[in-house]
């Protein structure tokens, strides 16, 4: 034993090869914490100062190699200041190049995900085998970051720099054939045979049969390209991900920046460039909030793995009404490996339904992601028919007929009347109170909500819904079968419009405001597609479609009326009453906000209509100019607003998981980390006085929560502070 650590352990063997393996304790997966990493620098030294040696080889005793740093670190880490973070990131570098620099051979054992840091770990190493289920990367960038511990340097060196740009940029997992085919591995193998494959690379190396020398001078020394070769790479690149990334993301540019500069460098000088360039990105808001986001996302997927561990495993479901909608969930379902039966009334909906499925898994083949193959075997997962003959063996079922509490009221009784006693039901709802659909069933415990956004192929959340007397069974169960599905479930308390509609709505209201004062809702929607939302809000609301949005509009007004009261077409009618009495309903009939044509792959294209613009002329009621922080205010304040009354009421549990539903339902720009992190960003006392002083004109829509109030008094965050250096 050369050294014996809480992470990692170094054996001689008897060939005189040594072996580091990565195996944390009482944990999963193996990730490169500080402590990690100090046992990194302590093993190193010890090899370093071992007689005889051969070669090394790196392996990892988990499932996966190294997912990556330790990122729930990273906000404290981040808060210590620049000149902390330089020192830490160079002296990780003086770690890796000692490994790269040792006096004989060395190779890495990929199995599983050797990401970020991990990636970069076996990037030091002279030769690289893979399991042929592994996947490597550096997605750094996703977290508004760069490689910081030289992924930059070499992995440019050892791929190409424009495979570099690609990878780092994009953020990409990369499977095995991938990485053979670029240069990043030198063997790819089943993996049982890794180990043996790896220590083989080694044995030849030492024999002199494989230039390991000539392979580590390769990644120390400059880029072999011309001025010429550097310009058309490097600035080629920039333009197209600048365009991709757009104005919010500024960390895959910086990170082609960073390969550029480092370009003509040794490795040191290209290691102190890469570091001078993480620094800079982990001090910004964007790091920290994307970082967050992260964790976030954590929370809310280990909620998930807790209710999943509780459940019934739902090994057949059914989903009552076919169309689009119904044929998008039978195609989730079904694509993901579980069977699903898809009932209608009407052969024609049972077609279309159909046609929907064949449709988004002809896609899939198109993408290279299923073989005709899988597609047709994963096909023979939809069962469709007109009976419920079938249903006595169904775990659950998803209703997704009308939005019409009558309606759905009256199927859900009659589809418990044929399914068994345990038997999950789950109406596919965005409004309609779940509590109030229960009266209609026997077994209330055995019923809750299941919210997907359209399209459902795409959306990634599914909001879980429990009633008054959902059992906690039923939430258990709906919250693995989404999960199952690829999808990320939020559970939710009983309230109108749950919890995505009901902070989306004021928001609408805050749009319909401004269209009264007589703003320019295409000026509206540019600022706030600039602000960091995929749209601004009238072509949501086409994308929505008005009718829904009419419908929606008045459940809230019931629901909230002194806030929402407005929504309901009381009184003055709002924009969004006037557009759908004018039978404006959006992208569905190719007329609202904008009219639509299709462009040239079939897709919907907004352009501007007089029509439309006349008829918002005619609800506004003066003429105001209005800048763009102004527009901002208006439109945030109230939807950050319902988003902290949803976790006053318990709607919701926690900021992460009403931050996380916001961004997963309605693509809140995640740079800004989600409602509540963004009240956080402004500072609650600064977001309490704007909403105070739009609320003195605007009402109770924007009028601050007494709690809220009370955080602002006492200097509280709804997330710790970051640290101070």
């Amino acid at each position: 034993m050369i050294y014996q650590g809480n992470a990692i352990t170094v054996v001689r063997g008897d060939d005189d090869i040594a072996t580091l393996t990565f195996d944390l304790k009482d944990e999963s997966v193996n990730k490169l914490s500080s402590a990690v990493v100090g046992e990194l620098e302590e093993a190193v030294t010890a090899l370093k100062g071992e007689k005889g040696l051969q070669g090394l080889l790196l392996t990892s005793a988990k499932e996966a190699f190294i997912v990556g740093a330790d990122i729930t670190e990273f906000q404290a880490m981040f808060g210590k200041g620049a000149d902390f973070l330089e020192a830490m990131l160079m002296r990780v570098h003086g770690i890796f190049n000692a490994i790269e620099d040792l006096p004989f051979p060395t190779a890495t054992a990929i199995n599983g995900l050797a990401l970020g840091g991990g990636c970069e770990v076996l990037l030091t190493t002279d030769f690289r085998v893979m399991a042929e289920d592994a996947q490597i990367g550096l997605p750094e960038t996703k977290l508004g970051i760069l490689p910081g511990w030289g992924g930059c340097v070499r992995l440019p060196r050892l791929i190409g720099a424009d495979n570099a740009i690609e990878w780092i940029a994009g953020g990409t997992q990369n499977r095995a054939d991938a990485a053979l085919k670029m240069g990043a591995v030198d063997a790819v193998v089943p993996g049982e045979a890794l180990e043996a494959a790896a220590r083989d690379i080694l044995a030849r190396a030492i024999a002199g049969e494989l230039d390991y020398r000539a392979r580590r001078a390769e990644k120390q020394q400059p880029l072999r390209l011309g001025p010429i070769e550097q310009m058309m790479a490097f600035e080629t690149a920039k333009g197209y991900v600048k365009g991709k990334a757009g104005p919010h993301y500024p960390a895959p540019v910086e990170a082609i920046k960073v390969i550029q500069k480092g370009a003509g460098e040794d490795r040191g000088r290209a290691q102190a460039i890469e570091a001078k360039a993480f620094v800079k990105l982990a001090l910004t808001e964007v790091a920290f909030n994307l970082v967050g986001l992260f964790m976030n996302d954590q929370v809310v997927k280990k909620k998930g793995g807790q209710y999943e561990k509780q459940a019934r495993p739902v090994k057949q479901a059914a989903v009552l009404g076919a169309g689009i909608m119904g044929g998008g969930i039978a195609y989730q379902s079904a694509s993901k490996g579980t069977p699903i039966l898809m009932k209608d009334i009407k052969e024609e909906a049972i077609a279309l339904g159909l046609k929907e499925a064949r449709k988004l898994f002809a896609k899939q083949v198109e993408r290279g992601k299923f073989s005709t193959e899988a597609m047709a075997e994963r096909l023979t997962n939809i069962r469709p028919t007109l009976a419920y003959g079938d249903f006595g063996h169904v775990d659950l079922v998803v209703e997704a007929v009308v939005e019409n509490p009558r309606v759905k009221g009256a199927v859900l009784a009659e589809v418990e009347a044929a399914v068994g006693e345990e038997t999950i039901l789950a109406s596919n709802t965005s409004t309609i109170s779940i509590t109030r659909l229960a009266e209609s069933l026997e077994r209330p415990e055995n019923f809750c909500g299941m919210h997907f956004f359209n399209p459902v192929h795409r959306m990634p959340l599914v909001e879980v819904i429990r009633g008054e007397k959902t059992g906690d069974a039923a939430v258990a169960a709906t919250v693995a079968y989404a999960r199952a599905m690829g999808k990320t479930p939020i559970v939710v308390n009983d309230c109108p419009g749950f919890l995505v509609n009901r902070v989306l709505f004021p928001y609408f209201g805050g749009f319909s405001r401004l269209m009264e004062q007589g703003a320019d809702f295409a000026r509206v929607d540019k600022v706030m597609e600039r602000f960091g939302w995929p749209m601004g809000p009238a072509y949501l609301l086409d994308v929505v479609g008005l009718d829904t949005a009419v419908h929606a509009g008045e459940v809230m007004a019931e629901g909230f009326p002194e806030r929402m009261g407005s929504l309901g077409g009381e009184g003055d009618k709002s924009a969004i009453q006037v557009m759908f009495e004018s039978d404006r309903l959006g992208q569905k009939n190719a007329r609202g906000f904008y009219a639509y044509e299709e462009d040239r792959k079939g897709k919907p294209r907004k352009v501007r209509d007089e029509a439309a613009i006349e008829l918002v002329k005619g609800v506004a009621r003066e003429s105001r100019e209005f800048s763009d922080d102004e527009i901002i205010a208006r439109m945030m304040v109230p939807l950050c607003l319902e988003a902290v009354r949803c976790l006053e009421d318990g709607i919701v549990a926690s900021p992460a998981e009403a931050d996380m539903a916001l961004i997963y339902g309605i693509g809140f720009p995640p740079f800004r980390g989600g409602a509540l992190r963004y009240i956080d960003a402004m500072g609650v006392g600064a977001f309490v006085a704007l909403a105070d002083d739009l609320s003195k004109e605007l009402g109770a829509l924007y009028a601050p929560t007494d709690k809220l109030r009370e955080m602002a008094a006492a200097g509280e965050r709804f997330y710790p502070a970051p640290a101070q250096a």
